[in-house]
C-alpha cells in the first residue's frame, strides 16, 4: 500500500467568485478544482499553498485558517492524497493572459460565481458549501475523477 500524499489547497473568494484551476497538462480533462498542490517537506502548509498559489496562478495571497480536509484515492493504482484547504486572500496579482504555470500543468484558471459552478466539473463535492460556508468540514474519502 502506498503512503498518502498530503497537498494545500487555496479557497479564494474575490467579489463572491470562486478561483478555480483545470489542472489537467493540455486540457485533457474538463475537471476544475482549488488552486494548490503537494506540499514539501521541511516547509510549513501555508508557505507550500503560497508558493503553489503563485506558480499556478501569478497571485500572492495570504493564507488565513483551514477549512476543509478532503480524502481522494484512485482503487486502481492505489494513489490516495489528503488535501487541506485553507481560506485565502488576494494580496497582490490580477489573473493575466500571459500567464504560464512554470511546471505545465495548470492549463486554465478563471474565477467562477455559485451559479457557474452549477454547469462545470469539480472537486471536490463540498467544494461551494465549504467556499461560501463557515467552520472547517471533513469530506470522508471519494473515488478520484479523471
Amino acid at each position: 500500500m502506498k503512503t498518502p500524499r498530503l497537498a494545500a489547497r487555496a479557497l479564494i473568494l474575490h467579489e463572491n467568485r470562486l478561483l478555480l484551476v483545470n489542472a489537467w497538462p493540455e486540457g485533457l480533462s474538463d475537471l476544475w478544482c482549488a488552486p494548490g498542490g503537494g506540499v514539501e517537506a521541511g516547509t510549513s502548509l501555508p508557505e507550500n499553498l503560497a508558493r503553489e498559489v503563485e506558480e499556478e496562478t501569478g497571485l500572492v495571497v495570504s493564507v488565513g485558517d483551514p477549512c476543509l480536509v478532503n480524502e481522494f484515492h484512485d482503487p486502481d493504482s492505489g494513489f490516495h492524497q489528503v488535501d487541506i484547504y485553507f481560506r485565502c486572500a488576494i494580496a497582490s496579482g490580477i489573473l493575466s493572459i500571459d500567464w504560464r504555470d512554470p511546471a505545465g500543468i495548470v492549463t486554465e484558471r478563471r474565477f467562477f460565481d455559485r451559479a457557474e459552478l452549477s454547469a462545470i466539473r469539480y472537486k471536490p463535492d463540498s467544494l461551494p458549501a465549504v467556499a461560501w460556508g463557515n467552520g472547517i468540514l471533513y469530506d470522508p474519502l471519494e473515488p478520484i475523477l479523471r
